[in-house]
């Protein structure tokens, strides 16, 4: 990424933090650099950002969101934005498309990045989220040595909820939990409910007496 580029990323991201806040929250410690899959629960168009924002900025150049190629690449802005600033791995949600759409999730891991994934697999107006799809499971399974990290962004669903086109001005907290991997044996259902368990368990609402 070019200097300008990495300026423009960074103005948008502070946007979103000053009208978001994205105030990150770090449940087991600073975070390092190691290879993550981050994944999250999934509520507005604004979750990807929101999350690079509360990220420390050395660690946004080595993370890649994951993101549906139908929405990025409408709009010369969007393809600015998902190409030049975030660098999105686009996948295709077409299932007519060719190929397995978790290919270029692959090749981004691969290559040593760290990726953003909403495993509900599209947004939700609920706080909590919804049953997760396969594809977590299926990335934790090909790519053992890469820890996953929840993540739960609390109040986004209210900042800009689905069908909003500006968001309102709220405060959002981005939680980060410790990093978990697929047990040895470990079913796909049962890997895909303890991987949403760990999102919930870092909502307000779990974390209270």
């Amino acid at each position: 990424m070019s200097v300008w580029h990495a300026w423009q990323r960074d103005f948008l991201l502070g946007v979103v933090r000053l009208v978001a806040g994205a105030y990150p929250v770090w449940h087991r410690g600073a975070p390092s650099a190691t290879q993550k899959i981050y994944f999250s629960n999934h509520t507005s168009h604004i979750d990807t950002l929101a999350i690079l924002a509360a990220l420390p900025r050395e660690l946004r150049g080595q993370v890649r969101p994951v993101a549906a190629r139908d929405y990025w690449q409408r709009g010369k802005a969007k393809v600015h934005i998902a190409n030049e600033l975030l660098n999105v791995v686009l996948i295709d949600r077409n299932k007519e498309a060719d190929g397995d759409p978790l290919e270029p999730v692959r090749e981004a891991l691969r290559l040593g990045h760290s990726i953003i994934i909403f495993p509900e697999g599209t947004r939700s107006a609920n706080a909590l989220p919804q049953p997760f799809k396969s594809g977590l499971y299926r990335l934790a399974g090909e790519f053992p040595g890469i820890e996953l990290c929840p993540v739960y962004l609390e109040n986004l669903q209210r900042i800009m909820p689905k069908g909003a086109i500006w968001p309102v001005p709220l405060i959002c907290k981005v939680h980060f939990g410790g990093t978990m991997t697929l047990a040895e044996d470990e079913t796909k259902a049962d890997f895909l409910e303890r991987a949403r368990e760990r999102v919930v368990e870092l909502s307000p609402a779990r974390q209270e007496p």
